[in-house]
């Protein structure tokens, strides 16, 4: 079963395509506890999704 309403062959398609920059070793949270809460313990990947944009 589909799950997609398209008559195009997506199949021909590559999946996907990424760009993921080198990220560099800054520091981490003093607190590890609340770097465990915000499931990062490194606080420049520590974004909290708010429905449209990451902000920080």
């Amino acid at each position: 079963m589909k799950d997609y309403s398209f008559e195009e062959p997506f199949e021909k398609y590559p999946l996907a395509m990424a760009y993921v920059p080198w990220q560099h070793f800054t520091q981490m949270y003093e607190n590890l506890e609340k770097g465990y809460k915000a499931g990062t313990i490194f606080p420049e990947l520590d974004k909290p999704f708010t429905g449209r944009r990451c902000i920080k």
